[in-house]
């Protein structure tokens, strides 16, 4: 793989997205990723060699967003994820993907255009609720378990409350982060690590530096409708995206 000039470029290519997409916009856009490391290799093999990448982000992460996340909401929101996981180790070889694809993509794709529609209406900011949080945090977690698609649901959660970006950034990756990391402990149980391609991982690593600053970098740009306005986009492109899996 490493002789190969197209599977170089786009295997760097997703990893600078990655680190562009969860600095910057809380992982919504790394969802193109795998799909997109996938043109030079089979999905499998894509998700295994970009599995580590994504665990140093998520470490890089809790180091650069600490202390700047809700802490309430990660209270409410972190319960339910945990017994989504579980939901989703327990129901992982009965449920199929597809099915989940088509129902967070259709709901995704919704959610977001209903955003946009709305874009120009003052909304009031709507508070952390328990069971909202409880509710989406399960969903996402068995989402992200199932079909690595947990960013969507989430979202549904998190952006009615109009939050600020920064805060909104650091929510997302801390959520995420202790999400990806507790996800391994069944990933490990169901025989679904696969270590050969850590070699090709860790040649990949110094390519994480550089999309994590111009993530950083287009964080504190952005305006906050602007921010407002690419993270509902890209909940509609991951929607699409999840939708063009299943078809």
């Amino acid at each position: 793989m490493l002789s190969d000039p197209f599977f170089l470029f786009t295997a760097i290519t997703a990893v600078l997205l990655i680190g562009i997409s969860k600095a910057g916009f809380g992982g919504m856009m790394g969802s193109l990723a795998v799909p997109l490391v996938s043109l030079s290799v089979s999905a499998p093999k894509a998700a295994a060699i970009l599995l580590p990448v994504l665990l140093v982000m998520d470490t890089t992460g809790l180091l650069v967003f600490r202390g700047k996340a809700d802490a309430i909401n990660l209270r409410i929101m972190l319960p339910g994820a945990m017994a989504g996981l579980v939901l989703g180790a327990v129901f992982f070889h009965w449920v199929d993907v597809l099915w989940i694809k088509a129902i967070i993509g259709v709901e995704a794709l919704l959610f977001g255009v209903s955003r946009l529609r709305q874009a120009e209406k003052t909304r009031d900011p709507r508070s952390p609720e328990t069971t909202r949080g409880l509710f989406w945090g399960c969903v996402s977690g068995f989402t992200s378990f199932i079909s690595h698609a947990g960013g969507p649901p989430i979202l549904q959660y998190l952006l009615p409350q109009e939050m600020e970006r920064v805060r909104m950034v650091a929510t997302m990756t801390i959520f995420f982060s202790v999400v990806n990391f507790v996800k391994l402990i069944p990933y490990a149980i169901l025989g679904l690590l696969d270590t050969s391609n850590l070699m090709t991982s860790a040649l990949l690593l110094p390519a994480v530096p550089l999309g994590y600053w111009i993530g950083l970098k287009l964080l504190k740009m952005l305006s906050q409708r602007l921010f407002n306005q690419i993270i509902t986009v890209a909940m509609i492109l991951t929607g699409i995206k999840l939708l063009y899996d299943v078809i």
